[in-house]
């Protein structure tokens, strides 16, 4: 975000190869303190992402050249911007491997220009938040991870992770109650921002599958990130 004028401008990705699509997209968020930039292939919404300051992308997963989810792949191996992607009604499979490859979100098409809207904004909230200021020495450690709010970084064992804005709310509401249980519902609010909504349990259980493989030896033995069978999940307590 930067200031124009005395007001934080947020520049948003579009990226989809139908004219149509990014047309309704604008007219759906046209908001004073959004600045547009569009892509028609993967290829060139990777190269925007590098060249500009983007503080959230919407992506179509078909595209031609680089598909949304090698380009979302290329995003995510230098940036940890949100990205929402945009998937066809049934691609239930598309939506959760690119949740699993470092996606914050999906839409689906056709949209409803309400649900667009709210979840763009949940997420340029949550972004923004995440590069606030807090109070100072506001360190949260458990074993040997780290989570340092002020500089928003994560260290495992010393050496820092590379965590999404989404796995890093996760974790650090984890950590902030270590053992306690938080129902899938009750992550999903707090990290979204919103009524938990038919599919956030899935959504949820595949971002803690991805921040496992980043702070777990053996994702499939977790010495932190614990399952209570039925009811959801936990941080241990050292």
């Amino acid at each position: 975000m930067r200031g124009n004028g005395g007001k934080a401008v947020n520049h948003v990705l579009l990226c989809d190869d139908e004219e149509d699509i990014l047309y309704a997209l604008k007219v759906y968020l046209q908001n004073p303190e959004y600045q547009f930039f569009e892509a028609r292939t993967g290829k060139e919404a990777v190269q925007i992402v590098k060249d500009n300051m983007i503080d959230l992308v919407l992506m179509d997963i078909m595209m031609p050249e680089m598909d949304g989810m090698k380009a979302l792949s290329e995003i995510r191996k230098f940036s940890n911007v949100p990205v929402i992607l945009l998937t066809a009604k049934g691609e239930e499979m598309d939506k959760i491997v690119g949740l699993g490859a470092g996606a914050d979100d999906y839409v689906t098409k056709p949209f409803n220009p309400m649900e667009v809207v709210a979840r763009v904004k949940s997420h340029l909230r949550r972004y923004t938040m995440l590069g606030g200021s807090t109070s100072k020495n506001h360190v949260l450690r458990i074993g040997g991870i780290e989570l340092n709010d002020e500089r928003r970084e994560v260290h495992l064992d010393g050496e820092m992770i590379n965590l999404t804005p989404t796995e890093y709310q996760i974790l650090k509401l984890l950590m902030s109650h270590p053992g306690k249980v938080f129902p899938p519902a009750e992550i999903y609010t707090y990290v979204w921002k919103e009524e938990n909504m038919i599919g956030s349990e899935s959504t949820v259980a595949v971002h803690i599958r991805h921040l496992r493989e980043k702070i777990e030896i053996n994702p499939a033995e977790p010495r932190y990130l614990k399952v209570v069978w039925g009811q959801g999940y936990r941080m241990e307590e050292y």
